[in-house]
């Protein structure tokens, strides 16, 4: 890795940069779980960051979440669907 440079202190970092770094930003990258913004020509485009896995069963996760619940009984109609 080149001595001038650092993964470690930077949030940003150019295209450039990135792609000659690669290797070393991802791997900073898992292991202080800091994302990192890639600039180009000096403007944020994208943000690289750890995946963050649930360890929550689906059940969990979805708890609470059915805010009102009328009429179980009855068919759902296609028309009651709506687009999240």
């Amino acid at each position: 890795m080149d001595p001038g440079f650092k993964v470690s202190c930077m949030e940003q970092i150019s295209k450039t940069e990135f792609k000659a770094h690669a290797l070393e930003v991802l791997r900073e990258i898992e292991q202080s779980g800091k994302s990192r913004i890639i600039t180009d020509h000096g403007k944020p485009t994208i943000e690289i960051k750890k995946l963050r896995q649930r360890k929550e069963s689906p059940l969990e996760i979805l708890k609470d979440t059915v805010l009102e619940y009328d009429a179980f009984d009855e068919p759902v109609a296609a028309d009651d669907w709506q687009n999240a």
